[in-house]
């Protein structure tokens, strides 16, 4: 292992290119992906190790860490390199930049700084070299990447030093305690299966030593182990870290650690080897003509995830304490600093698990494309129309959201032949693949795409377009239709002001948000203006559509059940109770649309924000 750059251009191979802008991407394209990651990663440490060269420390100099470090990877280069790419290693760096560059906040700065001495000790311990370390200490703990978090009795409180010393893979960890008197503490850091709670081999240890913590509970003293998500393959088992304790684990700032009780992580476990379960029964589809990856490989296709690429779990705000969200809650994210890992709430389903698996890890793949190919020329302004999003987009914002969405609606299109989820999963896939082609479309035609960029996104549009093609069954692609409409319509009626002067009529119809100059309604070249007062609102109806309500009563519950005469009269009840209620108009107006198709409905479902009422008048 090096920090020097590489001294050959880093290209990739046109087929693995196509593979990945089709949406899916076979093994060899996402290791290719993950080379480039590991090679940022090393230019990113070169830089970060001169800018702290100089740093004011009470601790081991970052030079002397990243010695240890390297020598470490000589003795087990695949255990540092997955320390080197591990998630938590790629979002301390990107944020200890930030932080250097003065655009984040966090501790003092030689404690963040001295992230670099724990992955040196934590490689010292893969490695079983000798190596004796001045560590930084948060109230007595100190967190090892990939294996856990010690804690001496009696810590000091806050941050301090302390010295770390290993030697064949055992650490002995001294610090002050709270009377500023030595404290110790002697273990065999190593991360467990979620199904053991603790190490079984203890070693024995002196006087004011525990190696026996209450392993729920990161604030006693001990040794507390990273839990593993354990994924079977046909190489082995792989081990998946479940992280809750790593500080750098919500994908930017540190956060302190959030210990699952036993019970919780176990049910994870039994989740994602449902989900794992889910996604390998995709293997054996067959894919449509045109719209597979370059060479047709099982995992090619878009939708298709094999578990053991994922590089980390991160359960968010979620113990046992809290009762898990309702079917249709979905909350996820992830970070192009942090590659392969994901932050998820567990669902109520493993299916939904599974969707949010392959939702996140698209995040993963375009965000290492674009570490290597600039695709798009943004402003950054958000102006623009995504489906899935409460929000106006930025170009960024939405090539992201088309490239995830057009795994999700891969995955949708694996479950098509399963009788199990087969109604479900039509009205997903007819949804999300013309959500997405709307959102190519507009990239296409904004002109800011790269000629990588141009490529990748006609990548895209080749999938939807043959998937567009593909039969599914009437009822579903209505209800997929209506969602779609009531969508935009709600979006547009909350987003948009209309133009001071009130033209006669709705314009053509756009796919795209015409440019704004602003939250202030300034107004853009055809007179339409973003709202000042626009807020997050939550959409209900997607998930509702997935399936028709067999006893409705609500309107929107109407219309999902194909009675639109029913729903539209229950909007026009509710507006005369709440004038103006965007929920409520969105649903009047594509009520009406489906039952008086033509002109008028398009022009209506085109510019909805010129139905609002009239603002009041001020005074």
């Amino acid at each position: 292992m090096t920090g020097e750059p590489r001294t050959t251009p880093f290209r990739m191979p046109e087929h693995l290119f196509a593979e990945l802008a089709s949406g899916g991407g076979s093994a060899p394209a996402v290791a290719f992906l993950e080379q480039g990651e590991r090679a940022r990663r090393l230019l990113l440490l070169r830089t970060l190790l001169k800018r702290v060269r100089d740093l004011p420390t009470p601790l081991t100099e970052a030079a002397s860490a990243w010695q240890v470090f390297k020598e470490a990877a000589e003795r087990a280069p695949e255990a540092v390199e997955r320390l080197l790419l591990a998630p938590t290693t790629g979002a301390w760096i990107a944020h200890l930049l930030r932080r250097l560059h003065g655009t984040a906040t966090g501790p003092p700065l030689w404690v963040e700084a001295a992230r670099l001495n724990a992955l040196a000790v934590a490689a010292s311990l893969h490695a079983g070299t000798e190596a004796s370390l001045r560590v930084a200490l948060d109230d007595g703990a100190l967190h090892l990447p990939g294996l856990g978090l010690a804690r001496l009795p009696d810590g000091a409180p806050g941050p301090s030093a302390g010295r770390a010393g290993t030697r064949a893979g055992i650490m002995t960890l001294g610090g002050p305690d709270r009377g500023g008197r030595p404290t110790t503490l002697t273990c065999r850091p190593a991360p467990v299966p979620v199904d053991r709670p603790g190490p079984e081999d203890p070693v024995r240890l002196p006087l004011r030593t525990l190696t026996h913590p209450a392993p729920e509970d990161p604030g006693a003293p001990g040794w507390h182990p990273l839990r593993t998500l354990t994924h079977s393959t046909p190489a082995g088992p792989v081990a998946i870290p479940l992280e809750d304790l790593d500080p750098y684990r919500d994908l930017d700032g540190p956060i302190p650690p959030a210990r699952l009780d036993h019970d919780e992580a176990v049910a994870w476990q039994r989740l994602f080897d449902e989900a794992a379960a889910i996604l390998a029964g995709a293997d054996g589809a067959d894919g449509a003509d045109g719209a597979d990856g370059a060479d047709g490989a099982a995992g090619a296709r878009p939708g298709r995830l094999d578990p053991a690429l994922i590089r980390s779990v991160v359960p968010w705000a979620r113990t046992a304490l809290l009762p898990p969200p309702p079917p249709e809650v979905r909350v996820s994210a992830s970070s192009g600093d942090a590659y392969g890992a994901m932050v998820i709430a567990r669902p109520s389903s493993a299916l939904a698990l599974a969707e949010a698996l392959v939702h996140e890890f698209q995040h993963s793949k375009l965000a290492a494309l674009i570490h290597l190919f600039p695709l798009v020329s943004d402003d950054r302004a958000e102006r623009f129309y995504a489906p899935w999003r409460p929000d106006p987009r930025h170009l960024t914002g939405l090539l992201h959201g088309a490239y995830a969405f057009t795994g999700v609606a891969g995955f949708w299109r694996d479950r098509l032949a399963d009788p199990a989820h087969a109604g479900t999963a039509a009205y997903h896939f007819a949804l999300r693949r013309t959500q997405s082609r709307l959102v190519v479309r507009t990239l296409l035609t904004s002109g800011r795409l790269t000629e990588a960029g141009h490529a990748l996104v006609t990548g895209l549009a080749r999938t939807l377009d043959a998937w567009l093609r593909e039969p599914v069954p009437a009822p579903a692609r209505a209800r997929a239709r209506t969602a779609a409409a009531l969508h935009r319509t709600e979006w547009r009626l909350r987003n948009l002001l209309p133009p001071p002067d009130r033209p006669a009529g709705p314009g053509p119809e756009g796919h795209s948000v015409p440019l704004g100059h602003g939250a202030g309604g300034s107004a853009a070249p055809d007179g339409l203006r973003f709202r000042s007062d626009r807020a997050s609102w939550p959409d209900v109806r997607t998930p509702l559509f997935a399936v028709p309500p067999a006893e409705p009563g609500t309107p929107d519950e109407h219309l999902a059940a194909g009675d639109p005469a029913a729903a539209f009269d229950g909007y026009a009840k509710g507006l005369e109770r709440e004038p103006g209620d965007p929920h409520l108009l969105a649903g009047r107006i594509v009520a009406r649309a489906v039952l008086e198709p033509g002109p008028a409905a398009r022009r209506a479902l085109a510019r909805p924000e010129l139905l609002l009422p009239p603002p009041r008048a001020a005074g």
